[in-house]
């Protein structure tokens, strides 16, 4: 009983925790973990954790209710939600398994009372039966039910912890006698032979023995008490953290290696319980080192594989198009995994389609392109139909697992990862070998994980080439397809897309014909480069021509576009250069709307920009005016036009930028206009990174003959 002098919460507070602490032991669980509800019922907070330090749960202390985990699915839909491997956890749910990379079987279970108040989660070891009886479902329900009725006590008494509060973690002792130094060295002594060590369930030394000091080259009183990859700096290796980690969640010995300098190599064989670890430690090779058959032996390439899952997984949220998933499958999963070939689908309109592949025959690839998603002439359609990654280590497995299956590529190993969003097939991934392959368990649980994080990529990518695609035709269709001849004038055109966001932008370009060997070039920048901005500048751009095709002046043409733009109310602003080009009584009439001022090269004067006095942007002033600016348009004349795209640098003078084009032009060949522009666009061209996008016109008036 509590104490007359214990305050009401921390009585209720204890009573909760013996509670937990008691459904955990009883269950013959390993680990547990109480998330609470948050009052909008939006997310789940843990609150207590039993058998594991607290800060094992920072991945997964606070659950969003939407979120595809078993807490969340088992309050979203008010039943026990059971897992009973870790090959089921990373089919099922890939997100939580990259978090959890370890071997055991959990079960999520509602606490409910008057209302919803939270989960319990339950973890095992692997080595218990992959199922649940009924018995121990009903032992489960009565526990979440007393947890319920104490969690509504609480609320009577206002004692009830806020959601989102720090989780605390109950000692191992809960509800027994606590276990201090000397017995720690006793549980020491009768758990294994001779001198070693023992860790606390937070990892620190609780206990050392002589013979365990003089091998890890420290005193007793500097270690006890620390973390060993931290007091110990050559143990500071993913390989002694992860060891110690697995060993907690799944209760099983677990064994690694590492060198204390200059060269002794030691073993360490950590053996797990409720109360700690005992670590036996010997010089590496040892003879007389016990070891159980069952032991899960975890080494620095397992804890390789834990950070290599972490770092595709972070990749994988950086690709946005198809080609990014292949290009990132084929470069990173392909070598991690050592596999020869890859093959990646995408489900649609009920057949497989080849979005990429290595490694593979190009009649092979025709062969499978295009089959029906329930195929039977490969693993895919059965691996769709049910969600489950196939593994084959050879021919032989292949023809006895899946008999209808016909050889097509001479591969001799294969793993099938079916790509599914939210219960969607979105498409299967293919990882052959061109020997047989045995596929390991840990290589199974991530390659599942890895397939659950890649069909997310894949879709959000398909949705993003479909959204580029439309984007693309619109900037295409809102462009001149071809620019029209005008007699005594070489014209040629140049659009390069932003190589951020949607590859689209508000660059265009025009030539229109008004007679003969009359015409207009105009050259605008709508702000901005996403659709809105393509949309607008289809409309700038038909404002112009219809303007420009009425016999309207510069100036006028321009006035007119703003006070359209003025009218549309639009939150986007345009610059716009417009130029009348009379070759018959050579000259050229110029008006600017805010734009960078062309560039002109004249036979025997040089080059440079044109002083053309520009107005404001078009889409701001009411009553702007445009002043106009001629120039005697003679032969040989060489006219630049560009959008600020292709002379913005950060860190560069704007006028350094322009006298820089200026040099370019003045020693590019006229003779080749697609080689001129070229060589104006430089570095920006198609291999560059563009942060906007540029549209160039360049125009040159032939000698006469």
């Amino acid at each position: 009983m509590t104490g007359t002098g214990d305050p009401p919460a921390a009585a209720d507070t204890d009573a909760r925790d013996a509670a937990f602490a008691e459904t955990v032991r009883r269950t013959g669980a390993s680990i547990g973990a109480l998330y609470l509800l948050d009052p909008d019922g939006r997310r789940l907070s843990l609150d207590v954790m039993y058998g594991a330090p607290a800060d094992f749960a920072a991945p997964w202390a606070t659950v969003p209710v939407t979120a595809p985990a078993p807490v969340a699915e088992a309050v979203r839909e008010d039943r026990m939600v059971w897992v009973g491997s870790q090959e089921e956890l990373a089919r099922s749910y890939p997100r939580t398994a990259t978090v959890l990379p370890y071997p055991l079987a959990m079960a999520a279970a509602p606490v409910t009372g008057v209302r919803r108040w939270g989960v319990l989660l339950l973890m095992w070891p692997a080595a218990r039966p992959p199922y649940m009886t009924t018995r121990e479902r009903g032992h489960i329900a009565s526990s979440c039910g007393r947890l319920a009725r104490l969690l509504e006590e609480a609320v009577e008494t206002g004692t009830l912890p806020a959601p989102g509060d720090r989780p605390r973690a109950l000692p191992a002792g809960t509800g027994r006698r606590p276990a201090g130094a000397q017995m720690a060295a006793a549980d020491l002594i009768e758990r294994l032979p001779g001198g070693s060590c023992a860790l606390d369930l937070e990892g620190r030394f609780s206990y050392l023995s002589s013979g365990a000091c003089d091998l890890l080259g420290r005193h007793a009183g500097a270690l006890l008490g620390t973390l060993p990859w931290q007091s110990l700096r050559w143990l500071d290796d993913p390989a002694c953290e992860d060891s110690y980690r697995a060993a907690v969640i799944s209760r099983e010995p677990v064994a690694f290696t590492a060198c204390r300098p200059p060269d002794l190599w030691l073993d360490f064989h950590m053996f797990p319980d409720a109360s700690g670890i005992s670590v036996r430690i010997v010089p590496h090779g040892a003879e007389d080192t016990p070891v159980p058959a069952s032991r899960h032996t975890a080494t620095p390439a397992r804890a390789g594989r834990l950070h290599q899952l972490t770092h595709l997984a972070a990749a994988l949220t950086e690709v946005v198009s198809v080609r990014d998933v292949i290009d990132l499958v084929a470069d990173q999963i392909m070598p991690a995994f050592e596999a020869q070939s890859l093959v990646l689908s995408s489900a649609e309109g009920g057949r497989l389609r080849i979005t990429g592949y290595r490694g593979y025959a190009p009649d092979a690839i025709e062969r499978l392109d295009g089959l029906p998603v329930d195929t039977a002439l490969t693993p895919a359609g059965r691996v769709l139909a049910t969600g489950i990654p196939a593994f084959f280590r050879d021919p032989e497995e292949m023809r006895r697992v899946h008999p209808a299956a016909v050889p097509m590529s001479g591969k001799q190993a294969w793993a099938f990862l079916p790509l599914i969003v939210s219960g969607r097939p979105v498409g299967c991934c293919v990882l052959s070998y061109d020997q047989p392959h045995t596929f390991p368990a840990e290589d199974r649980a991530v390659l599942t994980s890895l397939a659950g994080l890649v069909a997310q990529a894949l879709d959000r990518a398909r949705l993003y080439d479909t959204k580029h695609g439309l984007a693309h035709d619109l900037q295409q269709a809102l462009l001149p397809r071809a620019l029209p001849g005008v007699t005594g004038l070489r014209v040629a055109a140049r659009y390069l897309p932003a190589t951020r966001g949607m590859d689209i932008g508000g660059d265009f370009y025009d030539l229109i014909p008004l007679d003969d060997q009359v015409a207009a070039a105009v050259i605008g920048d709508v702000q901005g480069h996403d659709a809105a901005a393509a949309a607008l500048m289809g409309q700038v751009r038909t404002a112009v021509h219809a303007h420009a095709t009425a016999g309207t002046t510069p100036d006028r043409v321009l006035s007119a576009t703003n006070r359209l733009l003025i009218d549309l109310g639009t939150d986007l602003f345009t610059s716009c250069l417009y130029a009348h080009l009379d070759l018959p009584g050579r000259s050229a009439t110029l008006a600017s709307a805010g734009h960078p001022p062309p560039v002109m090269r004249v036979p025997g004067h040089g080059t440079g920009p044109l002083d053309v006095p520009p107005g404001p942007l078009l889409g701001i002033v009411p009553d702007a005016a445009f002043p106009l600016t001629e120039i005697p348009l003679t032969p040989g004349l060489l006219l630049a036009f560009y959008t600020d795209g292709l002379i913005e640098t950060p860190g560069v003078d704007l006028d350094d930028a322009i006298a820089g084009l200026a040099r370019r032009l003045a020693h590019a060949d006229e003779r080749d206009l697609e080689g001129l522009i070229d060589t104006l666009v430089g570095q920006a061209g198609s291999t560059g990174q563009r942060a906007d996008d540029i549209a160039l016109l360049v125009l040159h008036h032939a000698a006469t003959r």
